[in-house]
């Protein structure tokens, strides 16, 4: 009993501290968006206009999506098979969360941006979003089935590439929404537009709950940390190939440059928007190993992972605002020295104020993930 317990909370554990670190990631990646907004970036990178610590910087944020929509899709197993109760649907729990979320980003998460309404850009949350809604509909399948379908998705997305449409051609909206991210309204009255294309999410997600078993209680510690470890570099394998010979999953080829770094960066410049396969397998194949690192791992600096992982939608919502009130308070102080944008000139000025604003947000993020444990509010779950 007491082996179980240790186990469960063990798992639990991992799966915070991962989630932790993403969420850090991705305060680097916003700070970068916010006060490096004048140094424009493509997707995928270009390697011949972007210093290599821009391009690295940004890499590291690649993590950030892949990562938490996979680690939604287990946590909705985990949510449908407790460790110490009876099995249940989650369906009900993904559909309203699900809609909480898009109903998020359209309203505050949308408004945090640029302080304004002008255009209602569909992010990441709305990704996330329409994912768990999706997982709602399919996860009482069998999940082989569930499985099946999400590595279609994930592995078969990509030969949907020379798939377009225009906007006057029906199919536009739908296919915009699901593959090709674009303007699905913009006139006068309303712009909208979908930045996160849902079809490959889908198919994380859908891996994500597929996955789940992993951390069930029959799972020792020692054969998941084997199992995480042995999917991970199957990942990371399967992409060397891909891209090594460029066979599969990027549209962007890989090519050797001049120099050993500029090579490494050609070699893991990936699309984004929608995320390519070969970007799937770098982010979730790296996830999966990190999940085996942080199994058993117990220090102060997992503690706070842990703590910023457990309270992610709170965290997410909070440093937007802070970097929103940040931005208008040094625009105040000091104008728009770049061009139209304030911003900083030094890539490291990132990177100090990132750790620095991790540190303030820390505090906060604890009082709200113990108040979120000791509530009986369901909402306050939700976040």
């Amino acid at each position: 009993m007491n082996t179980s317990t240790k186990t469960h909370s063990s798992r639990i554990s991992s799966i915070d501290i991962l989630r932790g670190l993403v969420m850090l990631l991705m305060l680097l990646d916003h700070v970068r968006e916010r006060f490096f907004y004048h140094v424009k970036i493509l997707d995928p990178l270009d390697i011949d206009d972007t210093h290599p610590t821009l391009f690295f910087t940004r890499i590291t944020a690649h993590l950030c999506a892949p990562i938490f929509v996979f680690l939604t899709g287990l946590s909705a197993w985990l949510y449908a098979n407790p460790a110490q109760k009876p099995s249940r649907s989650a369906s009900a729990f993904l559909f309203k969360r699900g809609l909480f979320l898009v109903l998020l980003e359209i309203t505050i998460i949308n408004f945090s941006w640029f302080g304004d309404y002008q255009v209602l850009y569909l992010q990441v949350i709305w990704a996330i979003g329409i994912s768990m809604i999706c997982l709602a509909a399919l996860c009482k399948l069998d999940r082989k089935w569930i499985g099946i379908v999400g590595a279609l998705i994930v592995f078969g997305h990509n030969l949907l590439v020379p798939i377009s449409f225009s906007p006057d051609e029906t199919g536009y909206t739908i296919w915009t929404i699901l593959h090709d991210r674009g303007f699905l309204i913009n006139n006068e009255i309303l712009t909208i537009k979908a930045s996160y294309p849902v079809l490959p999410w889908i198919g994380v997600i859908l891996l994500g709950y597929f996955a789940g078993p992993l951390f069930g209680k029959t799972i020792t510690s020692n054969t998941r940390k084997i199992s995480l470890v042995y999917i991970g570099l199957s990942c990371l394998l399967v992409l060397f190939v891909f891209r090594y010979f460029n066979l599969y999953g990027e549209t962007l080829p890989f090519e050797f440059q001049e120099t050993f770094v500029k090579t490494l960066m050609s070699f893991i410049n990936y699309t984004k928007y929608p995320p390519s396969l070969d970007f799937l397998l770098l982010t979730i194949g790296i996830g999966f190993l990190l999940l085996a690192l942080f199994e058993n791992m117990n220090n102060k600096f997992t503690t706070a992972l842990k703590t910023y992982g457990s309270a992610p939608m709170f965290f997410y919502i909070f440093h937007l605002y802070v970097l929103l009130i940040l931005y208008k308070i040094l625009t105040a102080i000091y104008g728009t020295q770049q061009g139209e944008y304030f911003g900083f000139n030094h890539i490291w000025q990132i990177w100090a104020l990132t750790i620095t604003l991790s540190i303030a947000l820390y505090f906060p993020t604890k009082y709200f993930s113990n108040y979120k444990r000791q509530s009986s509010n369901k909402w306050i779950k939700y976040f």
